[in-house]
């Protein structure tokens, strides 16, 4: 089974790229791909060096895995700098490394794209490819991050070491409006979000939603200065260009989704939303002061309000943030696996692994008994 290596997206057919990712996880789209390296901003520049696979004969894929060779581990968000200076203290190179993973997105999803899901020999020889192609780079690992759940035991069962995470997501039990949500917390916790939304309001807050061909380069403008300023306050700058959201604006007008909290209808607040038929992503924030709770209203509140009137099942507002907790978000467990080259470092990092993974079960246990909502006693 013949494994084509492809240095940039372009080479490879659109309609057969889209026709295996399929509609469910915009990021995976070739659209959202090639903006990201037509604009610069995944390159080898930047320490990613596309590296994607193929299994088929240019017209007709059967099978294909987003992979990058990179110099660094940042916009990963599965950390492994621990590795790479242990690699470092015994004198090794870490760097480069091989990635399958869409570049500073945080979203499970699929990684081993299949024209037939049942196609077990074309996921296997794709797994095999990745690791041949570590080993001919002279690359330390290969790495599937945020694999989709589906995946999970076929990596497990390639060999490669399973490393588990948690997110917090918002699950739709129905729901008819915002109030029919609050009504399943708590008395204290219900009390304490419409407080929040009540602050938005008193401070003059009203919200606008655009879609992407609702959004002239103009606003593009002036939400890409608001969502900088949270990069910038970091240290950081953004991962993605002002170019690269107007293309995709453009290329993927029903994926994508900006909420506008503005005050006498000019913009102090912006999130960026992405979304599928039935999930919801929260991504990117910025804000041009502080506004009482305003964070928590754009981001979450308004994402929760959308996907109940559109009847969403899934709201994944990114990594990290305990603060989820209390405004109705879950825990729920994330993955990645790993192939090292190294194998005295390979059974290291798998017992690490080993006792990580029951460290994250016992925190997921730990934060789920502080959810707002009512105990199933209590509920009628």
């Amino acid at each position: 089974m013949r494994v084509n290596v492809h240095e940039r997206i372009a080479d490879v057919p659109r309609d057969e790229w889209n026709r295996l990712a399929g509609d469910d996880y915009p990021f995976l789209r070739h659209e959202f791909l090639h903006a990201a390296e037509r604009h610069g901003c995944v390159s080898p520049e930047q320490g990613w060096s596309p590296r994607h696979l193929t299994i088929g004969d240019g017209k007709h894929l059967r099978a294909a895995m987003p992979l990058y060779e990179k110099a660094h581990s940042w916009g990963e968000f599965v950390f492994d700098w621990a590795w790479a200076n242990a690699y470092e203290q015994a004198g090794l190179s870490y760097y480069p490394k091989l990635v399958s993973a869409v570049p500073f997105t945080p979203a499970p999803s699929r990684r081993l794209l299949l024209s037939d899901p049942a196609d077990q020999d074309a996921a296997s020889a794709l797994l095999q490819a990745g690791v041949a192609l570590a080993k001919e780079s002279e690359c330390s690992s290969l790495h599937i991050l945020f694999p989709s759940a589906a995946e999970i035991p076929l990596l497990r069962d390639a060999g490669l070491l399973m490393r588990k995470d948690c997110q917090f997501h918002w699950h739709n039990d129905g729901y008819r409006c915002f109030d029919d949500f609050l009504a399943g917390f708590t008395s204290v916790k219900r009390k304490k979000a419409k407080r929040d939304r009540r602050r938005v309001r008193e401070n003059g807050i009203e919200f606008r939603r655009l879609h992407g061909p609702d959004i002239d380069a103009e606003t593009w403008s002036v939400v890409y200065r608001l969502i900088s300023r949270t990069f910038l306050i970091r240290g950081a700058t953004p991962y993605y260009s002002e170019d690269f959201f107007r293309e995709i604006s453009a290329g993927l007008p029903g994926n994508i989704l900006v909420i506008l909290a503005e005050i006498d209808s000019v913009a102090v607040a912006a999130a960026v939303f992405f979304e599928s038929g039935q999930r919801l992503y929260g991504r990117y924030w910025g804000c041009d002061g502080h506004y009482d709770s305003l964070h928590f209203e754009t981001c979450y509140y308004q994402g929760i309000d959308y996907c109940i009137e559109t009847q969403k099942s899934v709201f994944e507002p990114g990594t990290q943030g305990e603060h989820k907790i209390s405004r109705g978000f879950s825990p729920v467990s994330t993955w990645s696996a790993h192939w090292l080259a190294h194998p005295q470092f390979a059974n290291a990092i798998e017992q690490y692994l080993n006792e990580e993974g029951q460290h994250v079960d016992r925190y997921m246990d730990a934060v789920d008994s502080h959810t707002p909502y009512k105990a199933p006693a209590d509920k009628s």
